[in-house]
């Protein structure tokens, strides 16, 4: 039966409820009001719930928090282009903007580019929205733009995206909002690559990045490097829905289960790169959500080719058949991941080599090619760190396999800080951690291209190289994708990468945080949280 007592509720009298939410009223004061104007206590519980959840899923304004990431040195950088881990994208994707962006879905939606266009994929025409400021008030133009881009050609700035930056042959102002970029050789990914996080617009003629003026959604208002950084809301954003929250913390707590103990009291809000081993205590309190992004990250442990032992390729060979990728991706990651083959390119990808199958676990095959490079019996270092997610406990499983063979792997744990500057691409065997990027050309031309600036393992191959060129100009996907698949390949056989799993990245926060989403760019929503989410009061 229809109760008549709500006949005469409106949506507008739904809205008076939320309202009386976002001032604070308590329950009992909104069963009061819905009984003042004629709801029965059951319809009232109804209606209660259904303007709740409306509250709860409509931004509000307001509210400063804490943010607990994962890593940080005294090597963190306002730089985009000299910008290297998690720490450092989190802070730039808030105080920048990039040309385009890519969305939850992977889609490449405009930032401070109205329309990125080219028949040929060669030559690009960029036109940019007016009326965008900076921190200081000065327009953007399209000056900003050719200075911003052509940093990644100095090599005197030592920006990490330079081997990619590298194919724009040509940048220039047509007028104060046009921008034409000449490529070298058509590339079809070219608004893809332009939403990487190094590719932030910054002012004209900027080189102290300590007081950075971006167009972004917050200001710095504190920056200590390896210790922490405030950032407040910029009132003047250019984007129409504006800002949410008035500002908000951001540091590292590098020990995992001491970030997850700061959620878990409050002390933070947000806790990035959540470990497998917490997710039993995360699940257990209601007031604390988490959200899995399986975008492609991965740990990788790196042998580098130019030094001894990875310079011999039966000892490489040998490292990649005694990884228990099964026994990782079970028992380490406690099934928060996908086994791996070596390569970089993960199932998210439409150009993911489903022919490329993991390697069996095989030990005796692993001590017959220890045998044949003359290191059976040897003490091998093994770099690792709580900096590389997960890579201790990897390390310690790889070690345990090689003690049933006679290989005696030393498994060196080093201090977080200073990891990255110290430790990872410098040492003979060690571990990185990898964000997932959106398109093999990216990975390749970061990783795994002569001149990347990451190659981890030293990978030089003239016929990968001139594949790389090959693909990337192809407007057929069907020979693209072949060609990838072939790179896979060559990298899962030749390059001193062991990729034993894509990782499950794990972002955990209060139930009172609301907005966050996943993003192919990586955890924290492609690490440009700030500007999307808010805080329910």
């Amino acid at each position: 039966m229809t109760n008549k007592r709500m006949t005469n509720w409106t949506a507008g009298d739904d809205r008076m409820v939320e309202d009386a939410i976002r001032r604070g009223a308590t329950r009992r004061d909104l069963m009061k009001m819905l009984m003042a104007g004629g709801v029965a206590t059951m319809a009232g519980g109804t209606i209660l719930g259904r303007a709740t959840a409306a509250y709860a899923s409509t931004p509000v304004s307001g509210g400063f928090i804490k943010v607990a990431g994962a890593s940080s040195s005294t090597a963190d950088t306002l730089d985009p282009a000299k910008a290297s881990n998690s720490t450092d994208y989190s802070r730039i994707c808030s105080i920048y903007n990039r040309l385009t962006f890519l969305d939850s879905s992977g889609a490449v939606q405009m930032e401070l580019a109205k329309s990125v266009e080219s028949s040929d994929a060669k030559t690009w025409t960029v036109s940019l929205k007016s009326g965008v400021t900076f921190h200081s008030g000065k327009s953007l133009t399209a000056q900003d733009v050719v200075y911003s881009l052509n940093r990644h050609l100095d090599e005197a700035v030592g920006s990490k995206v330079n081997s990619i930056a590298a194919q724009m042959e040509s940048i220039r102002a047509v007028d104060d909002l046009t921008v034409t970029i000449d490529l070298a050789s058509p590339n079809a990914d070219l608004p893809i690559i332009l939403a990487l996080h190094h590719f932030m617009i910054v002012a004209d003629g900027a080189t102290d990045f300590t007081k950075p003026d971006g167009t972004g959604a917050f200001k710095v208002e504190n920056f200590e490097p390896g210790v922490t950084s405030i950032l407040v809301k910029n009132e003047n954003y250019f984007k129409g829905n504006g800002v949410h929250l008035d500002g908000f913390e951001f540091f590292a707590i590098r020990d995992e289960p001491a970030r997850v103990n700061a959620l878990m009291s409050g002390d933070v809000q947000v806790a990035s790169a959540v470990k497998p081993q917490s997710m039993r205590l995360i699940d257990s309190v209601d007031s604390i959500v988490a959200l899995k992004n399986t975008a492609g990250n991965y740990t990788n442990m790196n042998m580098r080719l130019d030094m001894s032992p990875g310079d011999n390729a039966a000892f490489v060979e040998g490292m990649k058949y005694l990884i228990n990728r099964e026994q990782i991706e079970k028992s380490v990651m406690r099934g928060l991941a996908v086994v791996a083959n070596d390569q970089p390119v993960s199932p998210a990808s439409k150009y993911y080599n489903a022919d490329l199958k993991p390697r069996d676990f095989d030990p005796e095959r692993a001590k017959s090619l220890f045998e044949k490079a003359g290191v059976l019996g040897q003490s091998i270092p093994i770099v690792c760190s709580d900096a590389a997610s997960s890579s201790v406990d990897m390390a310690t499983v790889i070690q345990q396999a090689g003690s049933t063979i006679g290989m005696n792997l030393d498994v060196q744990r080093v201090p977080a800080d200073g990891y990255w500057s110290n430790y990872w691409l410098k040492a003979p065997i060690h571990f990185g951690n990898i964000n997932p990027r959106p398109t093999p050309d990216i990975l390749f031309s970061l990783l795994y291209a002569k001149t990347a600036k990451w190659n981890e393992s030293q990978f030089m191959n003239d016929k990968f190289d001139s594949m790389l060129i090959e693909a990337r100009g192809l407007l057929d996907e069907e020979k693209r994708t072949e060609i990838y698949g072939e790179m896979q390949t060559m990298i899962s056989n030749e390059a001193g990468t062991a990729i034993p799993v894509w990782l499950s990245g794990v972002d955990a926060m209060s139930s009172k945080v609301k907005g966050m989403q996943t993003n192919p760019l990586g955890g924290l929503m492609g690490y440009a949280f700030a500007e999307h989410i808010w805080l329910e009061q």
